[in-house]
């Protein structure tokens, strides 16, 4: 991991646009990092769930509910994160869909904020499929499920496939909570928390340097988008990407406090 002065650590991350975005200078060194050199690892943001209970990566992206089940492993980063308001995962079904009784419920994974909000909205059910979250349009729209969660680039495109919105999870929780959601964050090895205080301020500079260029990034976001349209790609960044990615403050932690206790009254934890 380290060589001299040089720190040599993996950096896992999703390919959702907002993602590409915040860690495209940094990875690319298009900032200063020394004496950090990262090496970057880009896969499904459940996939880096999954491979985070292996302690694979030193710093990886996480759903929050994942990190929840993790804390004695993964420090949380006060930078990087997906969180906000009205950017929450949404529940949407074939037009026929009459009932989520007996529904195949398409999931974007076990360990997903979407599905931990999914449990708590409607309670614990057994006829959930999980599947990549990419799978769960076109699954709805071919009539391999009944209705799924999606997430990232899936609400801005859902109409296209013939779905329907069953219920905006995000906007429910902001109904009982009044807070920010909280669906994904940057996590470090908790032996490595030394580190910790570079590395938010690194992953700040990276966000800042790709506001100011933005057009540096470009190919690097669109090369990993499962959505290839720029209007789609920019509007999820600009959702997705705010405040909450360059410090969490107290409200964020406040947030993801809430969503701790709540699934821990539930028997989610």
């Amino acid at each position: 991991m380290t060589n001299d002065t040089e720190i040599y650590l993996d950096l896992a991350f999703s390919p959702c646009p907002n993602d590409t975005f915040i860690f495209h200078a940094l990875v690319a060194r298009r900032i200063d990092t020394m004496p950090f050199y990262f090496n970057p690892f880009i896969d499904d943001v459940e996939e880096l769930n999954r491979r985070a209970f292996g302690g694979i990566h030193h710093i990886t992206k996480l759903s929050f509910y994942a990190y929840l089940l993790l804390k004695d492993r993964y420090e949380l980063l006060d930078a990087g994160a997906a969180m906000g308001f009205g950017c929450g995962p949404l529940l949407v079904a074939g037009e026929s869909l009459k009932s989520l009784k007996n529904a195949r419920i398409a999931v974007p994974g076990q360990y997903t904020t979407a599905y931990l909000l999914f449990q708590l909205w409607h309670g614990k059910t057994e006829n959930v499929i999980f599947t990549r979250f990419d799978n769960i349009l076109p699954g709805i729209a071919s009539g391999e499920y009944d209705c799924g969660i999606i997430i990232h680039e899936g609400r801005f495109v859902y109409p296209d496939y013939n779905c329907v919105k069953v219920i905006d999870l995000g906007e429910w929780w902001e109904t009982q909570t009044g807070l920010p959601i909280p669906l994904g964050c940057i996590t470090i090895k908790s032996h490595m928390v030394e580190y910790k205080i570079s590395v938010e301020n690194l992953i700040r500079n990276s966000i800042d340097y790709a506001r100011r260029h933005p057009s540096d990034s470009q190919g690097f976001i669109r090369s990993h988008a499962q959505e290839m349209d720029d209007k789609v790609i920019s509007e999820h960044i600009s959702l997705y990407v705010n405040e909450y990615s360059m410090f969490l403050d107290e409200q964020g932690k406040k947030a993801v406090s809430v969503l701790e206790e709540m699934a821990r009254k539930q028997g989610l934890l």
